[in-house]
């Protein structure tokens, strides 16, 4: 079956393409949502890296440029469009917020595509775990300021890392893998890519309560 991923360019969305993957469907798209401000959604990247990142995998991406409001509207065109080109289904890399998954079953069922949540009902530490123990490669792109300070930003997803987030959470209890915006990841490498990514230059952003990781540098290179 072919299915096209809901892409935010990290962990979760990697991790659901690759079993996807795995469980035999045919990832033909990446779908990548971009605000009017020229940053992706949520993550604030700009979009040329989302751009090589899905070079780096090899798999088409597919970029939109939406508002909050407009998003579903814009999700459910671009899947109606998908739709005429023989796609069947979508992948998402929900875990656990019911509301989240609500969203999607009611969205593709409008459009007459078939749902796919290959990481939905697993523990928030095991999903790191799983990342972790496929030799995925992460970093640390965004977080939100009243509950991570500005080191944070760069941090590679690793068993520090999860071991870390675990003594946060008894100060200030949040989800694991930041499933309500805590922080938000970006992949560089993993077993979908191809290539890798290689980032040269960043810089640390403050903006409305979040830190940013703004990369303004990177290549693609040979694994």
């Amino acid at each position: 079956m072919r299915v096209v991923v809901s892409w935010s360019g990290g962990k979760e969305s990697a991790l659901a393409c690759y079993e996807a993957i795995r469980d035999g469907l045919e990832v033909s798209y990446l779908l990548n949502f971009i605000s009017q401000e020229g940053r992706t959604m949520s993550h604030g990247l700009d979009p040329k890296v989302i751009a090589a990142q899905a070079h780096a995998i090899g798999i088409p991406l597919i970029q939109r440029k939406v508002t909050w409001e407009s998003y579903e509207e814009e999700f459910k065109a671009a899947m109606r469009e998908l739709k005429k080109h023989g796609l069947e289904g979508g992948v998402f890399g929900d875990i656990d917020i019911q509301q989240h998954i609500d969203w999607v079953t009611r969205v593709c069922g409008e459009v007459g595509i078939i749902p796919f949540e290959p990481l939905w009902g697993r523990g928030e530490e095991q999903v790191l775990a799983d990342f972790i123990r496929e030799k995925f490669e992460a970093i640390v792109v965004s977080v939100k300021a009243n509950l991570f300070d500005v080191d944070w930003l760069g941090r590679k997803v690793d068993r520090d890392f999860i071991e870390d987030l675990k003594a946060l959470k008894l100060k200030s209890d949040f989800h694991l893998c930041g499933e309500l915006g805590e922080y938000h990841t970006f992949v560089t490498d993993g077993p979908l890519f191809k290539k890798r990514i290689k980032l040269i230059n960043a810089n640390k952003l403050s903006e409305e309560g979040h830190w940013f990781l703004d990369i303004s540098d990177y290549k693609i290179v040979e694994k």
